[in-house]
């Protein structure tokens, strides 16, 4: 006690530099701090209002009122590098604030981005904690939003194992130590608010992983946009948010995609359907026009997009992706691709996507041990590499990765309004020796060589893709037996709408290649597959797989001449039209492109107008033949109705093997005119062919592949035959046919 006062002297002022511990500032300054918004920001120390910054380079800092400009407080320096510490005097909680910042290039006044407040809510951690944050994509990645008044992005990522997390990029001169995030501890997520950055800012993560030791530069795996590759940083786009105008095509496209539909779709790969000028990529802009243009005049229903989910190799042809939720910037913004599928829903077409969930690439951009550790993939080569991609494989059993593909399956339908997602290479998932010798793969836990934990993924995500977005579908690439791959998952299926039927592309393809004099020994490779036609809902899949690596065109896979290579064509495009299964077709397959695909240039659009001699333009011709198989299979219900019922199909000659002729009915529903389809695979004209049809009358010769018009010899039956009471092919009626050389004929009852 004073002897004069009787009060306790009052204890001095404490320096600033007492709140700075010597350790937690050579953390920060290093770049190493486990908790930074712990230590630098505002915060209230035994009734005092310390200030810590980490300025690298400033000369000197002040702290000032956010609303009146009033100086608040100047700090000390207590690092050479740039850490600046104070007291705000008369302040004991936290308050808004600025940073009056000098330095040798002069003064500016900046947000601290350590005095924001968490940008995650408690039910976002809890829900991604549990696997079950299906939106998560409303919050992790990069935000542009407003907080406290000021804006700028949030961001947020997911590494549970990492030391330290940080944001950079141009915005801070690509710094880990400026804007280390902060740390949601229990589920492993770190984010932040970064004030002043706004869209089109490029950035990526930094990421010291558990042994202390800097990963690669991470672009973001919710990133919504990217550079354009090679270069990989992400870039904050602006909200996904939009005004649709494409309201009456969404309330209806659930009748687009059944099964009863006439579902015709055009497969492409966006970089090399057509160039533009010094062989640019065409935009997505421009590919709403020119391309749904020209998907609608030749009657497709949908167009199916190759990956476009960002990837860095073109060579992959984007299914080696590494941005799931970005649009490859390559054709331009996300903007761009919302009016790309908005175009196409105005033309009345269904926009399909192919998702890659099996795999991805070992870029060390990518996801790939991204916080220092096997995240994604799986540890353990025997589960966790791919050996025919020499690619990496998710682990579908960890509840954080299955949320984030789940999550982005989602994503798609939501913010891009896409009509159906065709997933590849499924088989992959479903196997777990896939490609391996014995050795080189794990067992499931009942010893069998089933892949459960994908199984469970994919179950998963056709539930919540036809559960949460009416009218959607998807599709499996599915190269095996497994069955109910397009059965409900209540009945124990994978729950997809249709499967592709690669059996029937592989054995079709085969038989056409053969020479015709040889057709009689393979007669099997076509009617092989009606064995199985209706075991699952099958798309007909002639895709790029089948024009690439040697392969050959469809057109070059043709036998004989060049006119007889069309008429083959021309009759196998007859057969698959009129044949159970949806339609798919790769771009340059309608107009008979005679060398392999390649993804680097456009296609060979100038064959179209090529005259071979006497106005025989066959491309063309072969390009009005997909137009009117097109406008066939739309408007005749016998050809669609029952694609994928037995009930729908019925042979009427599938044993007339010495002359390699095929004859069957397609039947609808109760009303529905049958069709008859009668195919020639021989360069022989067969005059007289009788065929039993079940009904007397006019049956109309509805399309005939040998027509003129398509560039064929014009042999045909005079636009259609009189059936007649005579009993031939178990049924009560016959016809008479001319059945054109290397030609399918199409009749319709009238």
């Amino acid at each position: 006690m004073s002897k004069t006062t009787g009060r306790r002297p009052k204890r001095p002022e404490p320096s600033a530099r007492l709140d700075a511990d010597p350790q937690q500032v050579e953390a920060i300054v290093a770049g190493r701090h486990g908790d930074p918004f712990g230590f630098l920001g505002a915060h209230e120390t035994e009734g005092r209002l310390v200030v810590r910054t980490f300025q690298p380079g400033a000369e000197a800092v002040a702290v000032i009122d956010s609303e009146t400009g009033k100086s608040l407080a100047t700090l000390d320096r207590v690092h050479e590098q740039g850490l600046f510490v104070g007291v705000v005097p008369g302040r004991d909680q936290p308050t808004p604030y600025r940073l009056h910042v000098r330095g040798p290039e002069g003064e500016s006044t900046r947000e601290d981005p350590f005095r924001f407040p968490p940008v995650l809510g408690d039910l976002d951690a809890h829900l991604w904690g549990e696997g079950r944050y299906l939106e998560a994509y409303e919050r992790f990645g990069a935000h542009p939003m407003t907080v406290e008044g000021v804006d700028g992005t949030s961001f947020a990522v997911w590494a549970p194992n990492a030391q330290r997390v940080s944001v950079v990029g141009d915005f801070n001169g690509w710094d880990g130590r400026l804007h280390p995030m902060r740390l949601r501890h229990g589920i492993g997520v770190w984010e932040s608010f970064v004030p002043g950055v706004g869209p089109g800012t490029r950035y990526k993560y930094e990421i010291v992983g558990p042994e202390g030791h800097l990963t690669p530069l991470r672009a973001d795996p919710f990133g919504f946009a990217a550079e354009h590759p090679p270069a990989t940083a992400s870039v904050v786009a602006p909200p996904l948010d939009r005004d649709w105008t494409d309201e009456t095509w969404m309330q209806t496209r659930g009748t687009a995609n059944a099964l009863d539909a006439p579902i015709s779709i055009y497969e492409v790969h966006l970089g090399s359907w057509r160039r533009g000028p010094d062989n640019r990529y065409l935009t997505y802009e421009e590919l709403a026009q020119d391309l749904v243009g020209y998907a609608k005049d030749l009657g497709f229903s949908h167009i199916q997009l190759m990956p476009i989910n960002e990837y860095p190799f073109d060579g992959s042809w984007g299914y080696q992706p590494v941005g799931l939720y970005a649009p490859t910037s390559r054709f331009g913004s996300p903007g761009g691709f919302q009016a790309f599928v908005e175009a196409a829903h105005e033309a009345d077409l269904g926009v399909l996507v192919d998702w890659v969930p099996g795999h991805f690439p070992t870029d060390a951009h990518g996801l790939g041990g991204f916080d220092g550790t096997h995240l994604f993939e799986h540890a353990d080569a025997r589960k966790g590499f791919h050996p025919d991609w020499n690619t990496l494989i998710y682990n579908y059993g960890r509840r954080e990765v299955s949320n984030f593909l789940l999550g982005n399956a989602l994503f798609w339908f939501d913010k891009y309004h896409i009509d159906g997602l065709r997933v590849d290479a499924v088989a992959s998932m479903l196997y777990l020796d896939y490609s391996r010798k014995s050795g080189e793969w794990i067992p499931n836990a009942f010893g069998g060589r089933e892949n459960l934990e994908a199984i469970d993924f994919l179950r998963a995500m056709n539930t919540e893709v036809f559960g949460r977005f009416e009218g959607a579908t998807t599709v499996a690439e599915e190269s095996t037996a497994w069955p109910g791959v397009s059965r409900p998952v209540y009945t124990g299926g994978l729950g997809f709408g249709f499967k592709w039927n690669m059996g029937w592309m592989h054995d079709t393809l085969q038989y056409m290649s053969h020479d015709p004099v040889h057709r009689r020994y393979h007669h099997n490779e076509m009617t092989f597959g009606l064995l199985y036609a209706f075991s699952e809902n099958f798309v007909l899949p002639l895709s790029h797989d089948e024009v690439v690596h040697g392969k050959r065109s469809l057109l070059a896979k043709m036998p004989g001449d060049d006119w007889q290579k069309f008429a083959n064509l021309r009759a196998y495009y007859g057969f698959m039209w009129t044949h159970p299964g949806k339609k798919l077709l790769f771009m340059g397959g309608e107009f008979g492109q005679w060398g392999e695909w390649n993804h680097n240039v456009s296609l060979d659009w100038h064959l179209v107008a090529q005259d071979y001699g006497h106005g025989w333009r066959p491309h063309a011709g072969l390009q009005a033949l997909i137009r009117d198989l097109n406008r066939l299979y739309r408007d005749t219900p016998s050809l669609h109705q029952l694609d994928c019922d037995p009930d729908g199909f019925e042979w009427i000659e599938g044993g007339d093997v010495d002359q390699s002729v095929f004859i069957y009915l397609r039947k609808g529903r109760e009303g529905a005119k049958p069709v008859l389809v009668a195919s020639n695979l021989t360069p022989i004209p067969r005059h007289g062919y009788r065929v039993g049809v079940p009904a007397g009358g006019r049956w109309v010769e509805r399309l005939n592949t040998d027509a003129t018009a398509y560039g064929g010899s014009g042999l045909g039956n005079l636009g259609g035959v009189d059936a007649e009471p005579e009993g031939w092919h178990f049924q009560p009626y016959s016809i008479s046919l001319t059945l054109p050389p290397l030609a399918t004929v199409v009749f319709e009852l009238a």
